[in-house]
């Protein structure tokens, strides 16, 4: 059984070899990107069971990706490397500051093979956990169609859902999401987003009116990032904040609510009080950002334990 599934496209990242415009940056790293794709590989390096579902193209790329995933422990029985359709690339831009930009190459996406009725029932009956985003329905019509046949398989065996809405302008409109991400509210347990997206979804930045919207769409648990004020989390009518956790230095902010994410499922997988959940999620989040790359810095159990000052470390 797994403990979280997931669906999206996994990518081909080209990041660049010197931070600056993209127009002058002349070499690039090859890596592996894509939101649910790196919740997935946050999970199992922190001790879950985690599943994707996905399509790659059938070309290097796809066989790189593929045999990546498999690297970081993730079930890939129902990812499928597919003829005539290459798999997506995206090229980063990072400025010094780790801040940045992407740039999308995905038309004639693998994923298109990836139908409604292409999801295996008896995967979603022995799953604990369904997570979703708003970045793989944002790239075409049938994706939502599937992300529509997701939630209700989970919901017909008992599997939990959470939903990062993750929305990125540059795949479709404020409109578009809100009305695709709000049909899918009643069907998710726990909602983990940002300001800047809730402002989108409901209207609102204040954060009693965005647990009303949360009460009313029978969400038990609202957990909300707020950067560098850390984040908090509703659930059973109190709230709870925690801090940021210090970062010396951003080499790279793609990733790290990502990273949160994960922490975030990991913490109530195993029942954790929301307080511990938040700091562990604060704490994983605030690791990545110090690394360059989508998913290089998503640490281990034991290395959040370590940074949390839980377990100690031994360098020699």
């Amino acid at each position: 059984m797994n403990d979280i599934i997931t669906i999206g496209d996994a990518m081909i990242t080209f990041d660049p070899s010197a931070t600056g415009p993209l127009r002058f940056s002349d070499s690039f790293k090859r890596k592996v990107g894509g939101a649910e794709f790196n919740v997935a590989i946050g999970c199992s390096r922190l001790g879950l069971n985690a599943g994707w579902i996905g399509r790659l193209g059938k070309d290097e790329f796809g066989r790189y990706i593929y045999n990546f995933a498999r690297g970081e422990g993730i079930d890939v029985s129902e990812v499928k490397l597919v003829e005539g359709y290459p798999t997506s690339l995206n090229f980063k831009e990072i400025q010094a500051d780790g801040s940045g930009k992407t740039f999308y190459y995905r038309d004639k996406s693998p994923t298109e093979t990836l139908l409604p009725e292409s999801l295996n029932e008896s995967y979603f009956e022995n799953a604990k956990l369904l997570h979703i985003t708003g970045v793989f329905p944002a790239i075409s019509e049938q994706n939502i169609r599937v992300i529509d046949q997701a939630v209700a398989l989970a919901h017909k065996h008992g599997v939990k859902v959470s939903m990062d809405p993750n929305i990125r302008l540059k795949l479709w409109s404020k409109e578009k999401a809100r009305e695709t991400l709000l049909n899918w509210m009643p069907y998710v347990d726990y909602l983990l987003t940002g300001l800047d997206e809730a402002e989108v979804l409901f209207g609102t930045r204040d954060v009693n009116e965005l647990i009303k919207n949360a009460k009313e769409c029978g969400i038990s648990h609202l957990f909300v990032k707020l950067g560098g004020d850390g984040s908090l989390v509703w659930s059973e009518d109190k709230i709870i904040e925690a801090p940021a956790v210090k970062v010396e230095t951003v080499a790279d902010t793609v990733g790290a609510g990502d990273g949160f994410d994960a922490g975030v499922i990991c913490g109530l997988l195993n029942g954790w009080e929301p307080k511990r959940i938040l700091q562990f999620a604060n704490t994983i989040g605030a690791m990545v950002v110090g690394v360059y790359g989508d998913n290089e810095g998503l640490p281990y159990y034991d290395d959040v334990l370590e940074r949390l000052g839980e377990k100690e470390s031994i360098e020699r």
